[in-house]
């Protein structure tokens, strides 16, 4: 059954002129290095899903299955990106190897979400396109996949369709629970419900895979998370939460849709959260202050960090108050 208030803490809360405005309830569980479960806020093992927190998986499925993906092309296929001009080149080169081109992506059309960006294709009289979605890279990827395989690409995001066959199949291997809940998400691939737990055991052990397992599957996750850590601006964007914390911290995150977010230190100690109001504007403060609590990061460190997410809360046009932890 999904998480309901009565199973969940706070863990955040809003304050403006030193009144709480806003509280946010939540689940989250903080698993050590060696995956045993070190803090426990909610009932983490209720159902709900990952969104976007999915991705990793997603794209370490895709390599398991043969798309030759490395550095910028590997990351941006687990990267929820803010469509710059960047990411769309990144995303359209993934796709020109696998003699494809934008019409062939099935998420729909969007504008992209950082603001310079956008400006510019307004500027040019520019549209939304399927490209500046933030979601284009993992679509891509994707099709490279299919492609690799000889799968046929019109009905690559059916959940019966081969590449979607494998994809749930991996994550049941990485979370260790069965995917008996398929859901669409907003950009048209299927998403599967799992238990924060389970997302939070399956990312730990894709971030703490080496390239030099035995293992090929390990080998890959340790492949992508090197990607993902050299070029940070693909998973985000510039000055963007996700791309900020792993710049600084050298931490893999990876946010999703609905109030969800994933960390996981360098020491290997991994956070995992849900929101229950869907909100994303805490999920960062908290994941952070929760590896602090642990001991996997400094405060100094996420203080510093966090002084540059947008966590401020004006009045006027002055700062009166912030998005806190409350955990």
């Amino acid at each position: 059954m999904p998480a309901t208030p009565p199973a969940s803490v706070e863990l955040a809360v809003v304050e403006r002129n030193g009144f709480i405005e806003s509280r946010h309830y939540g689940v989250a569980v903080v698993l050590a290095p060696d995956g045993s479960e070190k803090l426990t806020l909610g009932e983490a093992t209720a159902s709900f899903l990952p969104r976007s927190s999915m991705k990793p998986l997603q794209a370490l499925a895709c390599l398991s299955a043969g798309a030759d993906l490395a550095e910028e092309r590997l990351a941006i296929a687990m990267a929820s990106h803010c469509g710059t001009e960047r990411h769309v080149e990144t995303a359209r080169g993934i796709l020109q190897s696998a003699g494809l081109t934008e019409d062939d992506l099935g998420c729909p059309a969007a504008w992209p979400s950082d603001t310079a960006a956008r400006d510019e294709l307004v500027r040019d009289h520019g549209s939304p396109s399927p490209l500046r979605m933030n979601c284009s890279g993992k679509h891509a990827a994707m099709l490279l996949t299919c492609v690799a395989n000889g799968w046929s690409t019109a009905d690559y995001l059916d959940p019966q369709h081969p590449l979607q066959v494998h994809i749930r199949e991996v994550l049941e291997r990485l979370v260790g629970e069965r995917m008996t809940t398929t859901a669409i998400d907003g950009c048209g691939a299927p998403v599967y419900a799992m238990s924060l737990i389970g997302l939070a055991r399956a990312i730990q052990r894709i971030a703490t895979s080496s390239e030099r397992s035995p293992f090929a599957l390990h080998r890959s996750a340790g492949t992508l998370v090197r990607a993902v850590k050299e070029h940070p601006w693909t998973i985000d964007g510039p000055g963007r939460p996700d791309t900020v914390v792993i710049e600084r911290l050298g931490v893999f995150s990876k946010m999703g849709a609905e109030g969800v977010q994933v960390m996981t230190a360098p020491d290997g100690t991994t956070v995992a959260l849900k929101m229950l109001d869907g909100s994303n504007r805490a999920g960062h403060a908290v994941a952070l202050r929760l590896l602090e609590r642990v001991g996997a990061l400094t405060p100094a460190a996420v203080a510093d960090t966090l002084a540059l997410l947008p966590l401020t809360v004006s009045g006027g046009g002055h700062e009166v108050g912030g998005i806190r932890s409350a955990v």
